[in-house]
C-alpha cells in the first residue's frame, strides 16, 4: 500500500473501469481526462485502485487535508458501495491527492427533507459525514496524475453472507481544476453519488462473517473555572469511560457506552432567533450520528419523532452526563432494525432528574424504492421523585417509489403524556418527481395542538402546512457556453392554525445563474405574510403586536469559485419586516494557503426598523483550521452574538489513529462586556482496539 498503482505488477494484472461521462459541466460527454479504476478482494478486505490521468499535475487542486475535509472542490476520488445490492443504502469512501480519509453512510438514497423559514434550516437523515470506519488509503502524485491505493477491510461494512453476490457500486472522479465531476455509472442533472439505484454492479463476491469486535476507551482529564461564581478556584476532574462495538451478524451491530463523553466534538454554531418558534441545532456528537439515518421518522428539521439532542442535552443546551447505553442497528434481508436504550444522570441545579430512553425502528423496504415502517419512542423518568413522569411516542411510515422518477411518503404519529387527551397526533403526506431535470414536489402536514414529542423536535405546534416547489435545471447544449446552469423556481408553504387563520405564509420566486468557472448569482423576491396572533418580544424592550403582516422582500446571493485560494459568498435581503423594514447581509470570506491551512470569516448583520423600535444584530464567525497531515490538525471556531453580548472561543487540536479515536486537546472560553465568564481546558486520549484481529 503505497499509492503507486502504475508500478504495481499485481495491479496491472487486473482489467480495468475506464469510461467516465461528465454531470459537469458538458452533461453525457466523456471525461476530459482518462482514469482507470481496479477491484480486488481477499477474504477480509475490498481493494480499490484508481489512477487519475492528467495532462497538467501541477494544477491539481487540494482545498483540504483534514479527515472528512469537504471533497467538493479539490480534485477527488469517490465510491460508494452497496453492500446489500437495494438500491437505497450504502458506504462511501473518498480521498484527494493528499490522502485524506472521508468516509460516509448514505441511507434512503441519501434523501433527508430540507425545512426552512425566514431565519433557519436544517437537514437530517440520509447521508451521514460522521460515520467513521477503520481503513486505509495510500496516494502518489507523479508526472502522470495521481493515483491511490484503498484497502476497505469488511469486517467496517455490514452486508450479507454468501457466494457469487452481487453488490452496487459506483464511481466519481472530481477534476477542479475545470470544475468537471465524472462518473463511471452515469448521472442525470438531478442527481448525484447518493443515487444507488442508478449505480452499477460489481459481481462474484464470496464473503464470509468477518469477527468485529472492537473496544474504545478513553480517559479524560479537565479544568473548569466559572469565573462569576467561584473565581479564585478551578475545578479539576478526571474520567474514564469506554465504547463497544460487537458485530451480531455481518449485517447487525451492537454498540455498547459507558460515561459516554463528547468533549472533542465541535461547538455549536451561533444563532439569533428573531421569530416566535423554535430554533434547530443539528447533532454534532458521533455516537448519535451514526446510523441515525435508520432512526428518521417524520419531516426533518420540522417534526422529528426522535431527535437525538433529546438526550444528554437539556432544553437551554446545557449538557446533561450520559450514564451509559446501548445500541442495535444494521438490517436483517430488507427489514432495516434499529434500537436505542440510553440512560442520564440528574443534574439538580437545572431541575433535571434521571432518564431512560428507548427508542425502536423497524422499516421493510420493498422493491421499487418503496417501504413501510414503524417507530416507538419513550422517556420516563427513573429517579421516582414524581409520578406519570413519561412520554411516548408512536409512528408509523412509508414511501411508494414509482420507477426512478417519483415517489409518494408519509407519516402518522400519535404522542401520549400524562395531562395531555386531545391533539395528540401528527401527520404528512408528500409526493416528488425528480427527472429530465425537473424536481416537483407538493405535500400536506398536520400537527395537533396537544401533540408532544419529547424525544423528538417540533419546530411549532398546532399548525395545518400545505407546500409545494417546482424547480427546473436547464443546462444549454453548447458546450462552449460560459453558462453551466440556470435553475428557476417557485416554492411556497403557509402554516395556518385550527381557527383558519394564517400565521405564516412563504411565497419563493428564484433564479440560480451558475457559470462554469464557479462563479454563481441567485436572484429571487419573496412575498410573506406573518400573522402575530400574541405579542412577543423580538429584542429587548421591543414588543411585536398582533396583527397580519404582508410584506415582500428581494434576495440576492453571490458567490465565486471555493476552490479558488480566495473566495467570497454574500446573501442579501431588504424588504419589509413585521410592518417595518429588514436588511439583512452575510458575507463570508474564505482562504487557503496549499492544502494545509484553511479559514472562513463570516458576518451575519440585520438592520431591523420597526413601527415600534430599531435594533440590529450581529453574528462573527471566524473558522481557522490548520492541518500539519491528514490526522493531525488544529483548529479554531471563535464567534461573537451582539443579542447575548458574548464571545467564544473553541480551540481543538486533534491527532487521530483508527476510526477517529485519538488524542484530543480542547480549549473554551466564554466571556462578554464584563470579561471572562467561564474557561475550561480538556485532554482526551481514546484507542480503538480491535480485539477479534
Amino acid at each position: 500500500m503505497d499509492g503507486r498503482v502504475i508500478e504495481d505488477p499485481l495491479w496491472q494484472g487486473i482489467p480495468s473501469l475506464d469510461q467516465l461521462t461528465q454531470s459537469s459541466p458538458n452533461l453525457g460527454y466523456p471525461a476530459s481526462e482518462p482514469t482507470e479504476i481496479r477491484i480486488a478482494q481477499t477474504s477480509s478486505t475490498l481493494f480499490i485502485s484508481v489512477v487519475c490521468y492528467d495532462k497538467n499535475p501541477e494544477k491539481l487542486v487540494i482545498a483540504d487535508a483534514r479527515r472528512d475535509a469537504s471533497l467538493s472542490n479539490t480534485d477527488a476520488f469517490l465510491f460508494v458501495v452497496d453492500t446489500y445490492n437495494d438500491g437505497r443504502n450504502g458506504f462511501m469512501f473518498g480521498t484527494n491527492p493528499d490522502g485524506v480519509e472521508y468516509d460516509a453512510q448514505v441511507d434512503n438514497e441519501g434523501q433527508g427533507n430540507f425545512n426552512s423559514n425566514r431565519q433557519q434550516g436544517g437537514t437530517i437523515g440520509g447521508f451521514n459525514l460522521n460515520w467513521d470506519a477503520s481503513w486505509t488509503v495510500r496516494t502518489n502524485v507523479g508526472d502522470y496524475g495521481w493515483s491511490a491505493e484503498f484497502a476497505i477491510p469488511f469486517r467496517t461494512l455490514r452486508f450479507a453472507e454468501g457466494t457469487d453476490l452481487t453488490w452496487g457500486i459506483n464511481f466519481r472522479r472530481n477534476i477542479r481544476k475545470s470544475n468537471e465531476v465524472a462518473y463511471w455509472a452515469p448521472m442525470p442533472v438531478v442527481f448525484d453519488l447518493k443515487r444507488i439505484s442508478m449505480a452499477g454492479k460489481i459481481q462474484g463476491l464470496k464473503l464470509q462473517k468477518a469477527n468485529n469486535f472492537k473496544l474504545i476507551p478513553y480517559v479524560l482529564a479537565r479544568t473548569d473555572k466559572d469565573f462569576r461564581a467561584n473565581p479564585s478556584k478551578a475545578v479539576n476532574d478526571t474520567e474514564i469511560g469506554i465504547d463497544a462495538k460487537y458485530g451480531l451478524s455481518p449485517s447487525l451491530t451492537l454498540d455498547l457506552t459507558y460515561n459516554t463523553d463528547f468533549a472533542q466534538v465541535e461547538v455549536d454554531d451561533q444563532q439569533v432567533n428573531l421569530d416566535r418558534f423554535n430554533l434547530f441545532f443539528p447533532e454534532k456528537r458521533p455516537f448519535f450520528l451514526e446510523n441515525a439515518g435508520q432512526f428518521t421518522v417524520g419531516s426533518p428539521g420540522e417534526v422529528d419523532i426522535f431527535f437525538s439532542r433529546k438526550i444528554g442535552i437539556s432544553n437551554d443546551g446545557n449538557p446533561v452526563p450520559i450514564i451509559g447505553g446501548a445500541r442495535v442497528s444494521g438490517k436483517e434481508n430488507k427489514t432495516n432494525i434499529g434500537f436505542l436504550n440510553m440512560f442520564t444522570d440528574e443534574v439538580p441545579e437545572l431541575g433535571i432528574n434521571q432518564n431512560n430512553f428507548t427508542v425502536a425502528r423497524i422499516n421493510h423496504e420493498f422493491q421499487g424504492r418503496s417501504a413501510l415502517g414503524a417507530a416507538f419512542t419513550n422517556r420516563i423518568g427513573v429517579s421516582g421523585k414524581e409520578e406519570d413522569d413519561y412520554n411516548r411516542v408512536f409512528a408509523i411510515d412509508g414511501r411508494w417509489g414509482i420507477a426512478q422518477s417519483t415517489q409518494f411518503s408519509g407519516f402518522y404519529s400519535r404522542s401520549l403524556t400524562p395531562g395531555i387527551d386531545a391533539g395528540e397526533y401528527a401527520f404528512k403526506g408528500n409526493g416528488v418527481y425528480n427527472w429530465n431535470g425537473w424536481e416537483l414536489g407538493a405535500g400536506y402536514t398536520e400537527v395537533g395542538s396537544g401533540y408532544n414529542p419529547e424525544v423528538g423536535f417540533l419546530f411549532r405546534s398546532a399548525f395545518r402546512k400545505p407546500e409545494f416547489r417546482v424547480l427546473y435545471h436547464y443546462r444549454p447544449k453548447n458546450p462552449n457556453s460560459k453558462i453551466l446552469e440556470l435553475r428557476p423556481h417557485v416554492s411556497y408553504r403557509s402554516f395556518w392554525n385550527f381557527q383558519n387563520f394564517l400565521e405564516t405564509s412563504f411565497l419563493h420566486i428564484d433564479n440560480h445563474w451558475e457559470y462554469k468557472s464557479g462563479l454563481e448569482f441567485h436572484t429571487g423576491i419573496n412575498f410573506t405574510t406573518e400573522g402575530v396572533t400574541q405579542p412577543f418580544e423580538i429584542s429587548e424592550g421591543i414588543i411585536v403586536p398582533t396583527g397580519t403582516y404582508d410584506h415582500a422582500e428581494a434576495q440576492l446571493v453571490f458567490f465565486t469559485n471555493r476552490s479558488n485560494p480566495l473566495f467570497i459568498s454574500t446573501r442579501h435581503v431588504l424588504g419589509g419586516f413585521f410592518g417595518g423594514k429588514r436588511y439583512n447581509n452575510r458575507v463570508t470570506l474564505g482562504a487557503r494557503v496549499g492544502d494545509k491551512f484553511t479559514a472562513e470569516f463570516s458576518l451575519n448583520r440585520n438592520d431591523i426598523s420597526l413601527p415600534v423600535g430599531d435594533f440590529n444584530t450581529n453574528i462573527f464567525r471566524s473558522s481557522v483550521a490548520y492541518a500539519f497531515k491528514p490526522n493531525m490538525y488544529l483548529q479554531s471556531l471563535i464567534q461573537y452574538n451582539s443579542v447575548t453580548e458574548q464571545w467564544s472561543a473553541n480551540v481543538r487540536f486533534g491527532w487521530l489513529n483508527q476510526a477517529n479515536s485519538g488524542l484530543f486537546i480542547v480549549f473554551n472560553e466564554l466571556r462578554d462586556d464584563i470579561g471572562v465568564e467561564n474557561r475550561n481546558f480538556i485532554i482526551k486520549y481514546s484507542y480503538m482496539l480491535d480485539v477479534l484481529n
